[in-house]
């Protein structure tokens, strides 16, 4: 036995009765606790966080879709002499209001926006008279481009399968498509949700919406196939000319 190993046993009265004295020692013992269990807690903490940053996110960006969708089909120029003219600055002014409302998140730098002008064409079938993008964020429709449709049948709406949204005879139903980049606030965190089967980083947030028009609008269905001016397909350039957000 070393020198103090023997000063140690001396002074104590052994070995036993100094851990018996540790162990019954709590002195300190909700810092210990506390210090195992901060790891978990912040963890948990973070993790939740970031779960209702994505609900929220994803509810913002659901009603920029569906507040564009709206407005777009609520635009225009009320004649009482004649049928409602939309022109190109009503969607611009729309897009515009998705600018200041999807500013909290940039949707504009992270966002895409896509507008079509869903109508029946001469064969009675669906076609996309015409489509308007905003955001900066690469992202294609899921429906194809302006003019889809334009002839024949074979283009059957736009929506789910089977669940496709459908234009009435004689007017227009707008549908609304949005892709919004999401990052996470913590990105480690974020990552370590995914081993719980939780993605919520690096993610595309999209989200579908329709509304059919609500007054009668100029849509020049008749002649299609006479032209290939976007005016007669339902969407008038303003004086001055203004941009046109084409996709």
């Amino acid at each position: 036995m070393t020198d103090i190993a023997a000063s140690l046993h001396r002074r104590s009265g052994g070995l036993r009765p100094l851990m018996r004295a540790l162990r019954r020692d709590a002195s300190g013992l909700a810092l210990i606790e506390f210090a195992y269990g901060l790891p978990v807690l912040l963890g948990i903490g973070l993790g939740g966080v970031e779960i209702a940053n994505l609900a929220v996110t994803r509810m913002r960006v659901s009603q920029i879709g569906m507040m564009v969708a709206d407005n777009a089909a609520r635009v225009g120029e009320n004649n009482g002499l004649a049928l409602k003219k939309v022109y190109e600055g009503d969607i611009n002014d729309t897009f515009e209001a998705a600018r200041i409302q999807g500013a909290p998140i940039d949707m504009q730098n992270r966002g895409r926006i896509i507008v079509s002008s869903l109508q029946q064409n001469s064969a009675g079938g669906q076609w996309i008279a015409w489509q308007r993008c905003w955001g900066n964020k690469s992202w294609n429709s899921s429906y194809g481009t302006a003019g889809n449709g334009k002839t024949g049948t074979s283009f059957t709406g736009m929506g789910l399968a089977g669940q496709q949204v459908q234009a009435p005879a004689s007017n227009a139903v707008i549908f609304v498509e949005v892709a919004y980049d999401y990052d996470a606030i913590v990105e480690p965190f974020a990552q370590g949700l995914q081993y719980f089967g939780l993605r919520v980083d690096n993610q595309v947030i999209t989200y579908k919406g329709a509304f059919i028009v609500r007054d009668p609008r100029q849509l020049g269905v008749s002649t299609v196939a006479a032209t290939t001016s976007a005016e007669d397909f339902g969407l008038f350039q303003n004086t001055p000319a203004v941009t046109r957000r084409t996709c």
